[in-house]
Order: structure tokens, then C-alpha cells, then sequence
């Protein structure tokens, strides 16, 4: 099937919206959510009136193109139409998780200063951290609203205009704004959408169990099936028998997933677990490294493969996938999609494949005998039209002037020309797919008295990929407890950001250089 066949067989938009209203104009009556919490369904032509009235709404309320508008909804219709609502509005819409605690919506909060939150009645979070900006608070949505008789709500061309604002943490543990245009994020989907198999096509139904406040479920996810016109299927939670009966009751053909989603269906009975996916086209996976024997296992299950992709917030967020040949490689992430290119470089940007200009002949040809250029490690490098335009509010941090992004992951390019990703230069713990930094969680820590030292490293777990472990040195003549560390966390972290596991030490160890040698507290 070609990338252009059904809804999008015109002019690629410029503008994210235009990709539900293409749909809402070529299949209107075709399913565009099934809400399976709230057992709802909105057609194409739903989607498209419910978020122009959104719009019309957030207009009423104030805000003006280039205003952020955060929307802290959980997986649902109504969040994909307070997000589709803030972009039909052309403003900057912020996804923000229900699971974030005050200290996280304070931040966020301070640093994006929205004008509007839209958050479930009775959020006292989201209503005292919008009071301290002064920030309004709306309800969610109305899926069903349609624009008033005779009104035209329109929108601007989009482009170069920031169209999400998603927080990560980076490299420093406090959270940045990314910047995604709408010229990135369709970028993206249009990049997507070239490759074969297709990700999506019209005639699929996606299941998104991926949080959608995460860009990876946003807009590898629901902006992806948006471009298509074919259909998502919502559910609020992942556990593994209500996601079969999803599956079964659906027609679900395609899952986005993180590996401990595809781990945890493992645990079905057999003969359940084939029904489930007997109409299953393509299982994705990314966010966090999918480990090989989990891959066999699904494919001896199932007989399908899952086919493992990298990506971050910064791209779009898609970068690689591995799949081209109808097989999965273990523990390759594959190749760059159409239109990314990707190198690898060294710590000053320096390509790899380039000779150190400071390097004599002598040492050139020493480096000649003793290295493997298929196994040579580096910093990934990306150029290409998805890339954003730098960290909030003024674009630093963005591309360079030649067009390329040094990210903070470590791989090696195998004999075939596919990424494997061998390490990350943050030290990132990765749980459940989504990135925890150690030093946010050791400043926290550290906020507990009786903590002398604190150091986070991340362990293997058999279903969640990753668990945060923490490993304290104790204030002389204090006997604080495990209960205690992480009763303290959970009013002040995310869930996933909790540590599992908790140790206590006489001291930390460290190399030789005097920074904490976190291999050693992870091993041990």
C-alpha cells in the first residue's frame, strides 16, 4: 500500500489539525477513538466537530495563538480533544501525566507558564499549582459538543510554530521543555508512514495502552493513526487480561508497545493468548530495550515478531526501526527512517568515520590494526526535518547551524548498517518505558533526614524492564527505614520514578576519580 492511499492521498498539511479534518473529509463516518473505559466511539466527523468546539472554547476562555495550554487527562477521548482543541486554538499544548505529584506540576508549571490547565474536577494538584501561575483551570472536554450554528472555527498554517511542549528530564534531571513544531511532528509521521511494513495504514485498529501525555503515545502513537485515518482504541490500563479482551473484542490488528507490556501477555494461558492476537498485523515496541529472550518468547507464542524501534522526544520522536526484512533483529534497533540521517560522533561531534585531524600517521595506523569500525561506540547524531527547535523558551539546545543533534545515547552501527544501543551517557533508568534520572530521585532523597548520601542506579526486572534501586549511607546515629525512603518519595515522585528496591551502606563506592561507581552499586 502506498504512504499517500487513502485519507492522506493530498498535499501533505502543515498543520496537525488538518490531519483530522483530511480524515473527517475522506471516511467521516469511519471510527476514529474507541473509548473502551468510557464505551464510547467518536467517528472521524466527531473528532473533527468536538475539537473545533474545543477550540472555540479555549478561545472564550482567553487564550491566544502561542499561549500554552496544559491538558493533565488520563488515556481517553477527552484528552485527544482538549489536545486537538489547544492545536485548533494554535496554542502550544502541553501533555502533562495525572500521575504527576505537586513538586513536578510546580516546575513544569513555572517553567511553561500556561495560561490554561485542563484537568478533572476535583485535581487539587493541578488547581494549586495553576493558582500559583495564575493559570485557569477548565473541565475536560465535552466529546460530544459540536461548534455553534454558523461558526467557523479556524486555524493557523502551523509550520515552523510550536505545537507540543512535552517535558523531559535530559541529561541534568530537571525537567526541559522540547519544542516540536508541527513541521516536526508531520515530519515524523510522514517518515513513518514511508516505511514497510507500514506502522499504520487506514484499515487498522490500533490498541494505544501507552500513556497519550507520552510522546511516544502521542505522536508515534495517536498522531500516527491521525495521519493514517484509521482508527485507536484507548484504554485507561495495561493488565494483561482485560488488554486480550481488548484485543479479541476490538479487532485490534496493531500494538504500540514498551517490552513489559509484550512481557506481561506472556503471562496468559497459552490458548488465550494466541486468540488474543490471532488478528494482530504488527506489534512495535519501544522506550526502553526490548531483551531478546523476550522477543523469542512472543515470537515461539505468538508466531509474531515485535519489532523494536529508538526514539526521543527531541526527533519527533521516531528515529529507527528494525523490521524492513519481515524479521527483528535481537538487540538492534534497527535503521534510520526515510528522510533521518544519523552518524556517530564523539564527545566533540567529530564523526567517527573522520580521522582525528590532532592524530599523526603513526597513530592513525595504529588505530587502523586494532579497531572494528562495526564495533567503534559513539554519541548518535541526528539530522533530518523532524528534529525540534531547541529546549523552551528561547531554542537553546537545539540543532546546530549545520542541521545536527548530538543526543546522550552510546551504540555501535553492526556489519548491516543497524544501531545498537550499548549505553546512555545520563546513566537513564528506563522503567515501564519511561525515563527516570537518577539525580532527580537523589535530590529528593536527599531531602530525607537522615540521609548521609544517596546514589540511583537502575536494576533488571522481569516486567517492568528496569526498577529504580537506591542505595543510601545513613547520618551517623539515625536508623531510618525502607518504609520510611519510600513513603517520602511517593508524595514527591511519580510512581514509576519510586525506588523498588532500597539498600543501606556504609559508604558509597567510587572510582578513582571520586565519582560513584554506579556499576558496582547495580551489580551489587
Amino acid at each position: 500500500m502506498d504512504s499517500r492511499s487513502g485519507p492522506q492521498a493530498t498535499a501533505d498539511p502543515t498543520h496537525l489539525v488538518a490531519l483530522v479534518t483530511r480524515a473527517a473529509t475522506a471516511t467521516p463516518d469511519h471510527p476514529a477513538i474507541v473509548d473502551t473505559a468510557a464505551g464510547s466511539t467518536l467517528t472521524w466527523a466527531d473528532l473533527s466537530a468536538a475539537a473545533a468546539a474545543e477550540a472555540a472554547r479555549l478561545r472564550g476562555a482567553g487564550i491566544a495563538p502561542g499561549d500554552r495550554v496544559v491538558v493533565r487527562l488520563g488515556n481517553g477521548a477527552a484528552f485527544c480533544v482538549a489536545l486537538l482543541g489547544a492545536l485548533h486554538a494554535d496554542a502550544i499544548a502541553v501533555p502533562i501525566g495525572p500521575v504527576s505529584v505537586p513538586r513536578e506540576l510546580d516546575i513544569i508549571l513555572g517553567d511553561c507558564r500556561p495560561a490554561v490547565v485542563v484537568a478533572e474536577p476535583g485535581d487539587t494538584a493541578a488547581e494549586s499549582c495553576a493558582g500559583a501561575v495564575g493559570a485557569a483551570v477548565l473541565p475536560p472536554p465535552d466529546v460530544a459538543a459540536r461548534p455553534a450554528d454558523g461558526a467557523e472555527v479556524t486555524h493557523g498554517e502551523g509550520g515552523e510554530a510550536v505545537a507540543l511542549l512535552v517535558y523531559t528530564s535530559g541529561t541534568t534531571g530537571t525537567p526541559r521543555g522540547v519544542q516540536l513544531s508541527h513541521r516536526a511532528v508531520l515530519a515524523n509521521r510522514r517518515q513513518a508512514a514511508e516505511l514497510r511494513p507500514a506502522p499504520v495504514t487506514a484499515v487498522d485498529r490500533v490498541l494505544l495502552a501507552l500513556p497519550l501525555f507520552h510522546v511516544f503515545g502521542l505522536a508515534a502513537g495517536f498522531l500516527q493513526v491521525c495521519w493514517a485515518g484509521a482508527t485507536a482504541v484507548l484504554t485507561e490500563r495495561f493488565e494483561p487480561a482485560h488488554t486480550a479482551r481488548v484485543l479479541r473484542e476490538q479487532r485490534v490488528s496493531g500494538v504500540a508497545g514498551v517490552p513489559s507490556m509484550f512481557r506481561s501477555l506472556l503471562d496468559l494461558p497459552a490458548e488465550e493468548l494466541r486468540a488474543a492476537t490471532a488478528g494482530l498485523r504488527l506489534c512495535t515496541s519501544g522506550g526502553a530495550p526490548l531483551p531478546a529472550r523476550w522477543l523469542a518468547d512472543f515470537q515461539a507464542a505468538t508466531g509474531l515478531w515485535i519489532f523494536e524501534g529508538y526514539g526521543l522526544s527531541e526527533a519527533g520522536p521516531v528515529v529507527t526501526t528494525n523490521g524492513a526484512d519481515g524479521r527483528a533483529k535481537p538487540g538492534s534497533v534497527g535503521r534510520p527512517l526515510p528522510g533521518v540521517e544519523l552518524r556517530l560522533v564523539d564527545a566533540s561531534g567529530r564523526p567517527l568515520t573522520e580521522p582525528d585531524a590532532d592524530a599523526d600517521e603513526d597513530e592513525l595506523d595504529t588505530l587502523d590494526d586494532v579497531s572494528d569500525p562495526t564495533e567503534d561506540t559513539g554519541l548518535v547524531a541526528l539530522r533530518g526535518p523532524n528534529l525540534f527547535s531547541g529546549y523552551w523558551p528561547d531554542g537553546a539546545g537545539g540543532p546546530d547551524a549545520e542541521g545536527w543533534f548530538r543526543t546522550a545515547d552510546v551504540g555501535f552501527l553492526d556489519a548491516d548498517g543497524d544501531l545498537h544501543l550499548v549505553d546512555r551517557s545520563s546513566d537513564l533508568v528506563i522503567v515501564n518505558g519511561f525515563n527516570v534520572y537518577p539525580r532527580e530521585v537523589e535530590r529528593v532523597l536527599a531531602e530525607l533526614e537522615g540521609v548521609a548520601e544517596a546514589a540511583v542506579v537502575g536494576v533488571p526486572d522481569d516486567r517492568t524492564g528496569e526498577a529504580v534501586k537506591a542505595v543510601l549511607v545513613r547520618a551517623d546515629g539515625t536508623a531510618l527505614t525502607e518504609d520510611e525512603v519510600v513513603a517520602h518519595c511517593r508524595i514527591r515522585l511519580a510512581r514509576f520514578k519510586v525506588p523498588a528496591v532500597v539498600s543501606f551502606v556504609e559508604e558509597l563506592p567510587r572510582t578513582p576519580t571520586g565519582k560513584v561507581a554506579r556499576r558496582q552499586l547495580a551489580a551489587s
